[in-house]
């Protein structure tokens, strides 16, 4: 990839879902770029945040409707090209963090042999090669003991222990984009921390492309470098993160507003008032 290139190109990205009474408008003509950065998605649930990740990965069902201008990582084009060369990209190139790893890991096979299995769909290599890299990986997440981890199952580690193998076996094949779907959402606060800290780290150590995917406005703006805010799956704005608290638009202002504050003392926090002229300004 050259320097100028963008790691991920989306232009009038299209995605409708059947329903009874024809389709569904998930992600409506959307455009962005992004290279070897840290960006944020932000918006309200069911604003297509995590639709417009998935498209790219093209993970979405057989049955959705998905048209773009330009869909491409790293010049590739992801509509386009075979689902041969799409399970090269899938967790090869591009890793996915989601919410939960509860529902993310196998609960009958160990760690070690999950990360392994990683490893291995990407990287050239034996089984004990496989082992010793997970061990790697393991200690690279700051997992305090790892070869008891690598023989755990997902049951018996925490939230966040569980969170970090997940991360681990995103960065098996050595990635160049990492999409992570509110990663830290089922973590308590001082997890949360933790844990963001350490895909920071390891982003930057590694050079990787971050897409942050989140409905949580300050964290974004602490963390990433870019952000784009999603409504109704169109894009209301896009600014540097730390901007955001001088945003412009009436949706992002109204998300802004909408935030508790421990220095303003508040008897109510304001509802977001949605204005139609919003999506008819996009088509």
């Amino acid at each position: 990839m050259s320097e100028t290139q963008n790691l991920v190109e989306i232009r009038n990205l299209r995605v409708d879902f059947p329903s009874p009474s024809g389709f569904t408008h998930a992600v409506r003509g959307i455009s962005f770029g992004m290279g070897r950065e840290k960006l944020g998605i932000v918006g309200e649930s069911g604003s297509g945040k995590s639709v417009t990740g998935r498209a790219l990965m093209r993970l979405l069902p057989g049955s959705a409707r998905i048209q773009a201008e330009a869909l491409r990582f790293d010049g590739i084009d992801v509509l386009a090209a075979p689902e041969r060369r799409m399970r090269q990209l899938r967790g090869g190139r591009i890793g996915l963090i989601m919410q939960d790893p509860k529902y993310s890991l196998n609960p009958v096979m160990t760690i070690g042999r999950q990360i392994s299995e990683a490893w291995l769909a990407h990287q050239k290599g034996g089984q004990r090669e496989a082992r010793d890299a997970a061990l790697t990986l393991l200690d690279q997440v700051r997992i305090r003991d790892p070869k008891r981890v690598l023989e755990a199952y997902p049951h018996e580690v925490s939230g966040g222990m569980g969170q970090r193998v997940m991360i681990a076996m995103m960065l098996a094949p050595d990635p160049d984009l990492l999409i992570a779907d509110e990663p830290t959402s089922a973590l308590d606060a001082s997890v949360q921390a933790e844990i963001l800290k350490l895909i920071e780290d390891l982003v930057s150590a590694r050079g990787m492309g971050l897409m942050l995917i989140s409905h949580d406005l300050p964290l974004v703006a602490r963390f990433c470098d870019r952000v784009v805010v999603m409504y109704a799956g169109q894009i209301m704005e896009e600014l540097p993160a730390r901007d955001l608290h001088r945003a412009k638009h009436a949706y992002t202002r109204g998300l802004l507003d909408c935030m508790p504050s421990l220095s303003q003392k508040r008897v109510r926090l304001p509802t977001l008032n949605r204005d139609p002229i919003w999506l008819e300004r996009r088509g």
